[in-house]
Protein backbone atom coordinates (compact mmCIF):
# COMPACT_ATOMS: atom_id res chain seq x y z
CA UNK A 1 0.00 0.00 0.00
CA UNK A 2 1.44 3.82 -0.91
CA UNK A 3 1.01 6.20 1.29
CA UNK A 4 -2.38 7.75 1.56
CA UNK A 5 -3.23 11.37 2.09
CA UNK A 6 -5.19 12.42 5.18
CA UNK A 7 -7.88 13.95 2.55
CA UNK A 8 -7.93 10.75 0.62
CA UNK A 9 -8.64 8.76 4.34
CA UNK A 10 -11.41 11.08 5.65
CA UNK A 11 -13.15 10.42 1.49
CA UNK A 12 -13.36 7.01 1.83
CA UNK A 13 -14.08 6.42 5.15
CA UNK A 14 -17.85 6.72 4.71
CA UNK A 15 -17.78 3.33 3.42
CA UNK A 16 -18.40 1.18 6.24
CA UNK A 17 -19.55 -2.56 5.87
CA UNK A 18 -23.09 -1.59 6.72
CA UNK A 19 -23.07 1.68 4.57
CA UNK A 20 -21.80 -1.01 1.52
CA UNK A 21 -24.81 -3.45 2.20
CA UNK A 22 -27.43 -0.97 1.16
CA UNK A 23 -25.45 0.89 -1.01
CA UNK A 24 -26.58 -0.83 -4.26
CA UNK A 25 -30.15 -0.72 -3.08
CA UNK A 26 -30.15 3.31 -2.71
CA UNK A 27 -27.18 4.25 -5.07
CA UNK A 28 -27.73 1.69 -7.96
CA UNK A 29 -31.57 1.13 -7.45
CA UNK A 30 -32.43 4.27 -5.88
CA UNK A 31 -30.45 7.73 -6.79
CA UNK A 32 -29.30 6.28 -10.31
CA UNK A 33 -32.39 6.16 -11.48
CA UNK A 34 -35.00 8.91 -10.04
CA UNK A 35 -32.26 11.65 -8.84
CA UNK A 36 -29.21 11.56 -10.80
CA UNK A 37 -31.13 10.20 -13.90
CA UNK A 38 -28.68 7.53 -14.98
CA UNK A 39 -29.89 4.23 -14.81
CA UNK A 40 -27.48 2.00 -13.50
CA UNK A 41 -27.69 -0.44 -16.78
CA UNK A 42 -26.67 2.28 -18.73
CA UNK A 43 -23.60 2.20 -17.10
CA UNK A 44 -22.99 -1.52 -16.58
CA UNK A 45 -23.64 -1.01 -21.01
CA UNK A 46 -20.92 1.62 -21.11
CA UNK A 47 -18.35 -0.55 -19.19
CA UNK A 48 -19.44 -3.72 -21.61
CA UNK A 49 -18.21 -1.73 -24.22
CA UNK A 50 -14.80 -0.73 -22.93
CA UNK A 51 -13.59 -3.95 -21.43
CA UNK A 52 -10.76 -6.35 -22.02
CA UNK A 53 -10.40 -9.61 -20.40
CA UNK A 54 -7.52 -8.18 -18.99
CA UNK A 55 -8.96 -5.69 -16.69
CA UNK A 56 -8.16 -2.84 -14.03
CA UNK A 57 -11.12 -1.43 -11.71
CA UNK A 58 -10.78 1.19 -10.19
CA UNK A 59 -12.89 2.90 -7.29
CA UNK A 60 -14.43 -0.83 -7.03
CA UNK A 61 -17.58 0.31 -4.87
CA UNK A 62 -19.74 -3.46 -3.86
CA UNK A 63 -18.17 -4.91 -7.21
CA UNK A 64 -22.00 -4.88 -8.34
CA UNK A 65 -20.61 -3.87 -11.88
CA UNK A 66 -18.16 -6.84 -11.98
CA UNK A 67 -20.22 -9.08 -10.40
CA UNK A 68 -22.97 -8.50 -14.15
CA UNK A 69 -20.72 -7.27 -16.76
CA UNK A 70 -19.46 -9.42 -19.57
CA UNK A 71 -15.77 -10.06 -20.29
CA UNK A 72 -15.33 -10.88 -24.08
CA UNK A 73 -13.21 -13.55 -23.13
CA UNK A 74 -13.65 -16.51 -20.69
CA UNK A 75 -9.93 -15.99 -19.13
CA UNK A 76 -10.17 -12.98 -17.57
CA UNK A 77 -7.42 -11.45 -15.70
CA UNK A 78 -8.81 -9.15 -12.85
CA UNK A 79 -7.38 -6.17 -10.79
CA UNK A 80 -9.03 -4.84 -8.09
CA UNK A 81 -7.41 -0.87 -6.80
CA UNK A 82 -9.17 0.89 -3.72
CA UNK A 83 -7.80 2.68 -0.61
CA UNK A 84 -11.04 1.25 1.26
CA UNK A 85 -10.34 -2.40 2.71
CA UNK A 86 -13.73 -3.06 3.29
CA UNK A 87 -15.05 -2.07 -0.66
CA UNK A 88 -11.55 -4.82 -1.50
CA UNK A 89 -13.25 -7.16 0.57
CA UNK A 90 -16.60 -6.78 -0.47
CA UNK A 91 -16.05 -7.09 -4.16
CA UNK A 92 -13.59 -9.28 -4.49
CA UNK A 93 -15.68 -12.17 -2.65
CA UNK A 94 -18.10 -11.17 -5.04
CA UNK A 95 -15.67 -11.16 -8.10
CA UNK A 96 -13.91 -14.45 -6.79
CA UNK A 97 -14.76 -16.57 -9.81
CA UNK A 98 -12.21 -14.59 -11.11
CA UNK A 99 -9.55 -14.78 -8.83
CA UNK A 100 -8.72 -10.87 -8.67
CA UNK A 101 -5.55 -9.39 -7.69
CA UNK A 102 -6.50 -7.18 -5.17
CA UNK A 103 -4.13 -3.50 -4.54
CA UNK A 104 -5.36 -1.15 -2.15
CA UNK A 105 -3.41 2.60 -2.86
CA UNK A 106 -4.38 6.15 -2.96
CA UNK A 107 -4.87 6.63 -6.63
CA UNK A 108 -3.83 10.08 -5.62
CA UNK A 109 -0.38 9.23 -4.78
CA UNK A 110 2.08 7.31 -6.60
CA UNK A 111 1.50 3.29 -7.52
CA UNK A 112 3.68 0.45 -6.85
CA UNK A 113 4.55 -1.15 -9.83
CA UNK A 114 2.04 -3.78 -11.05
CA UNK A 115 3.44 -7.32 -12.06
CA UNK A 116 1.88 -7.16 -15.11
CA UNK A 117 0.03 -4.43 -17.01
CA UNK A 118 -3.67 -4.02 -18.14
CA UNK A 119 -5.28 -3.48 -21.47
CA UNK A 120 -8.86 -1.75 -20.04
CA UNK A 121 -9.33 0.15 -16.85
CA UNK A 122 -13.01 1.06 -15.31
CA UNK A 123 -13.65 4.06 -12.88
CA UNK A 124 -16.79 4.28 -12.02
CA UNK A 125 -18.27 6.86 -9.82
CA UNK A 126 -15.21 7.86 -8.71
CA UNK A 127 -13.74 10.86 -9.47
CA UNK A 128 -16.50 13.00 -7.97
CA UNK A 129 -15.49 11.04 -4.52
CA UNK A 130 -12.11 12.43 -4.38
CA UNK A 131 -10.74 15.37 -2.92
CA UNK A 132 -9.93 18.53 -4.89
CA UNK A 133 -10.95 19.68 -8.29
CA UNK A 134 -10.80 17.91 -11.67
CA UNK A 135 -7.45 19.42 -12.18
CA UNK A 136 -5.81 17.58 -8.70
CA UNK A 137 -7.72 14.37 -9.24
CA UNK A 138 -6.64 13.63 -13.02
CA UNK A 139 -3.58 13.11 -11.51
CA UNK A 140 -4.70 9.39 -11.11
CA UNK A 141 -4.42 9.02 -14.62
CA UNK A 142 -0.85 9.89 -14.29
CA UNK A 143 -0.40 7.42 -11.59
CA UNK A 144 -2.19 4.64 -13.55
CA UNK A 145 -0.30 5.23 -16.61
CA UNK A 146 2.62 2.73 -15.31
CA UNK A 147 -0.19 0.26 -15.04
CA UNK A 148 -1.31 0.34 -18.57
CA UNK A 149 -0.40 -1.39 -21.85
CA UNK A 150 -0.18 1.35 -25.23
CA UNK A 151 -3.75 1.09 -26.32
CA UNK A 152 -5.23 0.63 -23.14
CA UNK A 153 -9.01 1.60 -22.95
CA UNK A 154 -9.96 4.17 -19.87
CA UNK A 155 -13.80 4.35 -19.03
CA UNK A 156 -15.55 5.66 -16.11
CA UNK A 157 -18.32 7.70 -14.96
CA UNK A 158 -18.95 10.51 -12.59
CA UNK A 159 -21.45 12.47 -11.34
CA UNK A 160 -20.53 16.19 -12.06
CA UNK A 161 -21.93 19.50 -10.84
CA UNK A 162 -21.66 21.85 -13.52
CA UNK A 163 -22.31 21.61 -17.53
CA UNK A 164 -25.25 18.80 -16.83
CA UNK A 165 -28.69 18.72 -16.44
CA UNK A 166 -30.01 18.83 -12.80
CA UNK A 167 -33.17 18.63 -11.38
CA UNK A 168 -34.23 19.74 -7.24
CA UNK A 169 -33.37 16.47 -5.84
CA UNK A 170 -30.49 16.17 -7.31
CA UNK A 171 -29.19 19.79 -6.30
CA UNK A 172 -30.54 19.18 -2.84
CA UNK A 173 -28.37 15.87 -2.83
CA UNK A 174 -25.60 16.94 -4.15
CA UNK A 175 -25.39 20.01 -1.93
CA UNK A 176 -25.50 17.67 1.23
CA UNK A 177 -23.35 15.23 0.39
CA UNK A 178 -20.54 17.86 -0.67
CA UNK A 179 -21.16 19.21 3.11
CA UNK A 180 -20.68 15.80 4.58
CA UNK A 181 -17.58 15.20 2.33
CA UNK A 182 -19.55 12.12 0.43
CA UNK A 183 -18.49 14.14 -2.89
CA UNK A 184 -15.94 16.69 -3.26
CA UNK A 185 -17.55 17.45 -7.03
CA UNK A 186 -18.65 21.42 -6.38
CA UNK A 187 -16.21 22.44 -8.95
CA UNK A 188 -16.28 19.61 -11.40
CA UNK A 189 -17.91 20.06 -14.84
CA UNK A 190 -17.87 18.81 -18.54
CA UNK A 191 -15.72 21.18 -19.78
CA UNK A 192 -12.73 20.31 -16.94
CA UNK A 193 -13.52 16.58 -17.26
CA UNK A 194 -12.93 16.82 -21.29
CA UNK A 195 -9.70 18.91 -20.53
CA UNK A 196 -8.51 16.76 -18.80
CA UNK A 197 -9.26 13.39 -20.80
CA UNK A 198 -8.13 15.24 -23.87
CA UNK A 199 -4.87 16.43 -22.58
CA UNK A 200 -3.41 13.22 -21.77
CA UNK A 201 -5.26 10.44 -24.20
CA UNK A 202 -6.65 10.08 -27.88
CA UNK A 203 -9.91 9.05 -29.12
CA UNK A 204 -12.05 10.95 -26.21
CA UNK A 205 -15.60 10.64 -25.76
CA UNK A 206 -18.20 11.38 -23.14
CA UNK A 207 -21.97 10.81 -23.75
CA UNK A 208 -24.06 12.75 -20.79
CA UNK A 209 -27.30 11.03 -19.00
CA UNK A 210 -28.56 13.41 -16.18
CA UNK A 211 -26.02 14.39 -13.99
CA UNK A 212 -23.78 11.45 -15.02
CA UNK A 213 -20.86 12.15 -17.81
CA UNK A 214 -19.94 8.48 -19.21
CA UNK A 215 -16.68 8.38 -20.87
CA UNK A 216 -14.11 7.05 -22.55
CA UNK A 217 -10.39 7.46 -24.13
CA UNK A 218 -7.63 5.19 -25.63
CA UNK A 219 -3.79 5.20 -23.37
CA UNK A 220 -1.64 5.97 -26.33
CA UNK A 221 1.57 7.23 -24.88
CA UNK A 222 3.61 7.83 -27.78
CA UNK A 223 0.93 10.76 -29.06
CA UNK A 224 -0.35 12.17 -26.19
CA UNK A 225 1.21 15.36 -24.45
Amino acid sequence: MNTASQDSIAGQAVYSKKLLSIYDLWVLGISNSLIWKCRTKNILHWLNQNLTSNHLDVGVGTGFYLEHCTFPDSKVRLGLLDLNPNSLEATAKRASRYTPEVYQADILQPLPTPPQRFDSVSLNYLLHCLPGDLTSKATLFDHLAPWLNPGAIISGSTILHEGVPQGLAAKRLMQFYNQKKIFSNSADSLDALQSQLASRYTDVELKVIGCVALFRAQFNPSTTN
